[in-house]
């Protein structure tokens, strides 16, 4: 996998914390943390198998769709944030917020949070079809749906 080809990238920012929470909360949060990076690229994490696919194979003008998970944020970052990023023209490439909570993600079984992954980056890659009909970019949005649902993203002992 070579990260310039890669038409998928992750980051996961978080989980928020006050900076007078006491310790027993920052350590809640740092195990929060890990876990939830543990599902992008732990041993059964997502990333690896996002990376299969290739920006060249979808057109010239999307190279990266970067998954921004962002975990337990506060309320004024929620407020912020937008459902889809604009796209940046210069580097060829557009950021995907996506929202991991206690509701969404940390009180779900580990299938179904396999699978609220799953479905929430394809939900999100609909958001990214109206991003490149509006801007006409040639990016073929459904053979990379296609191809994505097409990628083993559980792990072997998640039932699919």
């Amino acid at each position: 996998m070579n990260n310039n080809t890669n038409i998928f990238g992750c980051f996961a920012s978080g989980p928020s914390i006050r900076y007078d929470e006491g310790q027993v909360a920052k350590d809640i949060a740092d195990i929060k943390g890990e876990e939830f990076r543990s599902y992008i690229w732990g041993k059964k994490g997502i990333c690896d198998s996002l990376k299969k696919l290739n920006h060249k194979d979808y057109g010239k003008d999307l190279v990266l769709i970067l998954f921004q998970f962002n975990i337990s944020p506060f309320q004024f970052e929620l407020e912020n944030l937008k459902e889809i990023e604009d796209y940046r023209k210069r580097e060829k490439s557009i950021g995907i917020p996506i929202i991991i909570n206690d509701d969404n993600f940390f009180k779900l079984s580990e299938k179904n949070r396999y699978i609220f992954l799953v479905m929430t980056i394809l939900d999100k890659l609909d958001l990214l079809a109206a991003v490149v009909r509006k801007k006409k970019l040639d990016t073929k949005i459904e053979l990379l749906k296609s191809d994505l649902k097409k990628l083993s993203l559980f792990p072997d002992n998640i039932i699919r």
